[in-house]
């Protein structure tokens, strides 16, 4: 997998540790992609349209906005819905796999304010 690093497993490490690594090092490069975490913690507090979305996240541009919902849809962690109005809307939303992700990211964000100094210290 690219970004990887090469490193050998620990002398007596079990296939179901490596197994887990490997599955760890998927979910970080995913979740490790700029944006992807931030917006599905904000939609973890309710559906959201795309303007809501790109003001709570502030520094992310509409391209990059719109590649990452896409991503996320794909994987199936959100979804999308149009409500063909007047006017037209669309809005996105947690799936149940989503969801199930949300406990997970909590426990990040919580190590991180009690372990690593904020960005602009």
């Amino acid at each position: 997998m690219a970004g990887t690093p090469n490193v050998a497993p620990a002398e007596g490490a079990s296939d179901a540790c490596l197994t887990g690594d490997a599955a760890l090092a998927r979910a970080f490069d995913f979740l490790g992609k700029r944006w992807n975490a931030v917006i599905l913690g904000i939609l973890g507090r309710g559906p959201a349209g795309f303007r809501e979305l790109s003001r709570a996240i502030g520094r992310i541009s509409d391209s990059v906005l719109s590649d990452r919902l896409a991503e996320l849809a794909r994987a199936g962690l959100i979804e999308r819905t149009v409500d063909a109005g007047p006017p037209v809307s669309v809005s996105y939303a947690m799936t149940d796999c989503g969801m199930a992700l949300l406990p997970a990211l909590e426990q990040i964000a919580l190590w991180a304010e009690e372990n690593l100094a904020p960005a602009d210290a």
